[in-house]
């Protein structure tokens, strides 16, 4: 049984990722430190449904810190490869706090990469992200110079991308760096317009869009994602690959699909367009399909239906769900 390292277990893709490869038979080796950013009961119910499988194996630690990863290292080698999705998320929240960003995305994905280094792991998965497209003409080409990021989140990314190209070239260890754009589904994270817009018109609170609702944004179902987040892990090499829907579709026409789902009205509160946002996203996803065979499955009306279905299913302890930094 191949053993693959997940970090971020807990998170929303992490999670997602780790079911997948538990249900293929590998061996998973999950990570988090289960940080505060969004409600932590959120990411518990994630890992508690992970632990019913025999092969999965848990620990609370930091990839900010060197130390405890070369001891895990030590201690389940083999080990066939890493998929790294800790990382701290959020456009509007890293211009607050700029630090914390480089030490997780940046410091901490170079500890990952020294522990490959020193025990001779070869395949790396790097979660990173749409943000870098800040500015280029859609649809966003994983070619286009992301020279420019316009918030510390972005810049950490790259930082992370560049990192992940040094090693490759001095220690041969293959990285697949995936592009995600705007991930959505079941336990999805509560800081995310998806799970937002939700939560706010099932309880009949405003509903606060930043803008004029017109922006459009690539939405991508999270079993799509974690599907091809799988497949990665197959490649050789020093590659960049977006993992999008390629069907970008306008912020107000997705509320008025959840409002259909619930049978409810919004009521929406129009806020100022904050300069770190994208105005649009879309990927092209021409190299996924040739690199890993991959294109997403889930059609955006689908994908939002069952959504609401989880959170219907599990309102009762949602209700209390804290929804964190927008």
């Amino acid at each position: 049984m191949k053993t693959i390292v997940v970090t971020g277990v807990a998170g929303f893709i992490g999670w997602k990722t780790a079911e997948v490869l538990l249900k293929g038979g590998y061996r998973v080796v999950g990570i988090d430190n289960l940080n505060d950013y969004y409600d932590v009961r959120l990411k518990r119910w994630r890992l508690d449904s992970l632990k019913k499988y025999d092969n999965f194996f848990f620990h609370y630690m930091d990839i900010e810190e060197l130390s405890p990863i070369l001891r895990l290292f030590d201690e389940n080698m083999p080990i066939e490869g890493v998929i790294n999705l800790a990382a701290r998320a959020g456009v509007r929240y890293s211009i607050e706090n700029p630090f914390v960003y480089v030490r997780t995305n940046s410091l901490g994905h170079l500890n990952i990469l020294e522990a490959c280094r020193r025990y001779g792991v070869r395949k790396v998965v790097l979660a990173s992200t749409s943000s870098l497209y800040a500015g280029q003409k859609t649809p966003f080409k994983e070619e286009l110079a992301v020279n420019e990021p316009i918030s510390p989140y972005a810049a950490s990314k790259k930082s992370a991308e560049v990192m992940s190209y040094t090693y490759f070239y001095l220690y041969g260890i293959s990285t697949a760096v995936l592009r995600y754009f705007t991930v959505y589904g079941p336990a999805g994270r509560p800081d995310m317009s998806i799970f937002r817009f939700i939560k706010w018109i099932d309880e009949g609170k405003k509903v606060k869009v930043f803008g004029d609702g017109r922006q459009s944004r690539d939405f991508t179902y999270i079993e799509d994602i974690a599907e091809g987040t799988v497949k990665a892990l197959s490649l050789r090499g020093y590659n960049i690959i977006n993992l999008g829907n390629n069907s970008p579709r306008i912020l107000i026409d997705v509320i008025k699909m959840i409002e259909s789902a619930l049978r409810k009205k919004a009521d929406i509160e129009y806020l100022d367009f904050h300069k770190a946002d994208l105005r649009d996203t879309w990927a092209d996803i021409q190299r996924a399909g040739k690199l890993l065979n991959w294109k997403p499955k889930t059609p955006i009306e689908e994908g939002i239906g069952q959504t609401v279905e989880w959170y219907k299913r599990n309102r009762e302890w949602l209700k209390n769900i804290q929804l964190g930094v927008a």
